[in-house]
């Protein structure tokens, strides 16, 4: 993932760090813009939100034993190997994080930091005529097949992705196609790059650096790396891809010049989340990401070991077991052991079962009480997107009355509080806090404010009663015989109901106001910025493909955010805050399944209403419902109905709430995990939607196609990036090139956050809470967990010499100090 950022403390060191700080600035123009002078010291920022440490239990590598097999839960098997194509996911990113050369890495702030184990230096050595960059890489740094590392690597990277050969189908290209050549140095260490234009982000090229094999034909990129890798240069080695469980092999590379490996091997094992509670209670795996409630049944067994309780004991007092009292238990002895046979034949088997069940939860206690919780927040946050391409929401003031309607801090609490996490919410699109870039320019929106959005609304003509039709207007009307329109008696029986607006609606965009016009912010043609514009040299993404049944085109994303369908919906996972998931033996397993059946007796008015229905009466305190030229203003909002989105959900019902309170109805629709992003998200099927972004150490590169202005083609379709709100203007676009394109810091910096300062003005997207990341790792398992910000060092990872059990659950609660879940009880 990017990197964003500067030192908490101090001054800004003049350092190339800056220029990647300005690729972020010209993802998140706004957000550095508005504090780019300020942003050099978070020390100085007043508003800079609380961070949250990491919590991976750091530990001398002299204290880490030799060997071992470290079992990984992964989400799934990898697509491919090749990061840079559309389909790789987080599995092909950890991969290549353990085999493959990266020349920079994130440190706990999310600042890049210069990689000995493959570069002795790295820096801008000329400005005029062209930036050149001078990499002198460590002598000592070979491919697994004993070539050394060096500039014929570099330039086959180079020409696979500058996007010039459109026979490598590339994900992403940005910033190499930028470089006018590269060259050996005065020796074999040396490789010199140099620019055709100022590159701010050059620290985000060539990670992960694949060897000349894989990138130097279209052939071994498009088929070759899919499967496997001819050549790696990192402390493990790839061994194996099963086919059948898509377990993924690596082990401790002999030719690794730098610190040996601690572990001999690592196996990334696929579990799917909701299968996760089960595989750690049966001690398959030793380190996964997890859930709330698996969390708190892993706090829970902590604690009946602590208090001296086994298994058994534990199934006795709050498990299967904690329901049987002794004259329940005398009776069923009695009934089966009664002369009814039939009677006491039923018992027996009832028994039976429940002393299995009672077995196999004490055996999953003992288990868990193995484990330890690692917990920090995510480089991510969680949004809410307001697709601005038609209906009401391509009003601005109707987007930003959403805005206004929603408690941002109240959301976040709901989240992050009961886990002991800092709970502000973002103040920024492009940087988080504790980065460089990072600067809460959400003034700039406005926070929540019941009456002042009701005052957009009804500036944008929204207003109560306005569902209603006018007088003497009948089904049938000339208007709609103009149209067409040809109904029987039962459909202009149903047209005389309030209709249901949804994201492909096509209701005509209000006029901007002349301010934003005057800023720039109008979306003009003029100084258009055109997504994958295909003029030679220039392309940023393979060619564009219409989403089935909508006039958008989704390009295939170009920068380095690689957040593909599957890996977005990932992202947008979130942890469990329902108050039933508290208790012990909820976890995330026993709520696996079909997606949850509709209640209409929950929730705001229209919340649960099947598509196409009217919502029923709104609730006690919903503001009356708005409507306009006879239209009543109701909001498609998407959610994704898997096992591993409860939390979702539960953040999606709290905003319906807020936004009744402000006369807009909702109709929230429910949809399978596997089409979320594909069939809704990139195809703009929705109004409102709840999913995640990563952060970035290059904003100005990595969030440029998140927010940049869509593009109409010939055809009439829009063309989109990654820009999936549909929201964007000029003037953004053009503060991420001009943040990308300069050498300095500072600069940098405040473009960014101005570029940021207008994303929150266009209301596209709002951030609500920097994702919790919760980890299940075993207790003597060090170097390893809740990493936050930095990068694995893989190398390190490994298990606690000679750590008794006892020796393990006393270090296990030193570092947690019982954190893991005696907050949340």
């Amino acid at each position: 993932m990017s990197q964003i950022g500067a030192p908490h403390g101090g001054t800004c060191p003049k350092s190339p760090r800056s220029r990647t700080l300005r690729t972020v600035a010209t993802l998140t123009s706004a957000v550095l813009a508005v504090t780019a002078l300020a942003g050099c010291s978070a020390d100085d920022d007043a508003d800079a939100a609380p961070v949250a440490v990491q919590d991976n239990a750091p530990t001398p590598r002299d204290l880490v034993a030799d060997g071992g097999t470290l079992r990984w839960a992964v989400d799934a098997a990898p697509t491919t190997l090749n990061a840079f194509q559309a389909d790789a996911d987080a599995t092909t990113s950890r991969i290549a994080g353990a085999v493959l050369p990266a020349l920079y890495t994130l440190d706990q702030r999310g600042r890049p930091q210069r990689n000995p184990d493959y570069l002795e230096s790295a820096q801008v050595v000329e400005t005029e005529p062209k930036q050149v960059v001078l990499y002198k890489l460590n002598q000592q740094a070979v491919w697994s097949d004993g070539r050394e590392i060096g500039a014929p690597d570099f330039v086959a990277q180079w020409r696979a992705l500058s996007g010039r050969d459109t026979a490598y189908w590339t994900a992403r290209n940005s910033g190499y196609e930028r470089i006018e050549k590269i060259e050996r140095g005065k020796n074999d260490l040396e490789v010199r790059v140099t620019f055709s234009k100022p590159y701010a982000d050059w620290q985000s090229l060539f990670t992960p650096l694949y060897p000349k094999q894989v990138m130097g034909s279209p052939d071994s990129f498009n088929d070759g790396a899919r499967t496997t890798l001819k050549a790696t240069a990192g402390p493990f080695l790839l061994k194996s891809v099963d086919a059948k469980s898509g377990d993924v092999t690596l082990i401790r590379s002999p030719r690794w010049w730098g610190q040996a490996a601690k572990l001999d091997t690592v196996v990334l094992k696929p579990v799917p989340r909701a299968d996760r509670a089960d595989a750690l209670a049966a001690g398959t795996l030793d380190l996964a990401e997890i859930d709330r409630s698996t969390a708190e049944r892993i706090s829970l067994a902590l604690k009946d070991a602590r208090a001296g309780r086994n298994g058994a004991q534990a199934a006795l007092a709050h498990g299967p077991g904690s329901s049987i009292t002794p004259s329940k238990a005398l009776k069923s002895w009695a009934l089966a052991h009664g002369s009814d046979e039939e009677k006491a034949e039923e018992v027996r088997a009832a028994r039976k079962k429940n002393q299995e069940a009672i077995a196999r939860y004490a055996s999953a206690q003992d288990t868990l009480a193995t484990y330890v919780v690692r917990k920090s927040l995510e480089p991510a946050y969680t949004q809410l997107s307001l697709n601005g391409e038609s209906g009401p929401l391509s009003d601005e003031r109707v987007r930003r009355a959403v805005a206004r309607a929603i408690d941002r801090q109240e959301l976040a609490e709901s989240v992050l509080k009961p886990l002991g996490l800092p709970a502000k919410p973002p103040g920024s699109h492009l940087a988080l806090a504790g980065q460089a870039a990072y600067k809460d320019s959400s003034d700039a929106l406005g926070g929540q404010d019941t009456q002042e959005a009701r005052a957009l609304l009804a500036d944008a003509g929204w207003v109560p009663g306005g569902a209603e039709q006018p007088a003497g207007t009948k089904a049938g009307s000339e208007a709609e015989k103009k149209e067409g329109t040809e109904k029987g008696a039962s459909e202009k029986k149903e047209a005389e109901k309030p209709a249901k607006s949804t994201a492909t609606a096509t209701a005509p965009a209000d006029a901007k106001k002349k301010s934003d016009e005057a800023s720039g912010d109008a979306p003009s043609d003029e100084g258009l910025y055109i997504v994958g514009d295909d003029k030679p040299g220039d392309r940023r993404a393979v060619p564009a493909q219409a989403a089935p049944g909508t006039g958008t085109r989704v390009l295939t994303p170009a920068p380095a955010a690689a957040l593909q369908g599957a890996a977005l919906q990932a992202r947008a996972e979130a942890l469990d805050t329902r108050p039933e998931a508290l208790e012990a033996g909820t976890g995330s397993a026993a709520r696996a399944g079909a997606p949850q059946a509709v209640k209409p007796d929950r929730g705001a008015a229209g919340a649960y209403a099947p598509r196409g229905t009217a919502a029923p009466a709104a609730v006690p305190g919903a503001q009356q419902a708005l409507g306009k030229d006879g239209k009543a203003l109701s909001l498609r909002f998407v959610l994704p109905s898997g096992p591993g989105s409860e939390s979702l959900r539960t953040v999606g019902d709290r905003i319906v709430r807020m936004l009744d309170a402000v006369g807009i109805r909702t109709e929230v629709t429910k949809v399978p995990d596997e089409s979320f992003f594909k069939d809704h998200i990139a195809s703009g099927d929705y109004d409102l939607a709840l999913y995640s972004w990563p952060a970035s150490a290059f904003p100005a590169t990595d969030a440029r196609p998140i927010f940049a202005k869509p593009e109409p083609a010939s055809d009439g379709s829009l063309m989109v990036e990654q820009n999936y709100s549909r929201v964007g203007t000029d003037r953004i676009d053009q503060l991420f090139d001009q943040a990308a394109g300069t050498l300095d810091e500072e600069e940098a910096l405040e473009l960014v956050r101005q570029a940021d300062a207008r994303i929150w003005a266009a209301a596209g997207s709002i951030p609500l809470y920097q994702r919790p990341q919760l980890v299940a790792a075993r207790a003597d398992l060090v170097n390893a967990g809740a990493w936050g910000f930095a990068a694995p060092r893989y190398q390190d990872i490994g298990f606690e010499k000679d750590a008794s059990p006892k020796e393990a659950d006393k270090k296990a609660d030193k570092r947690t100090g019982e954190k893991t879940g005696e907050k949340a009880d």
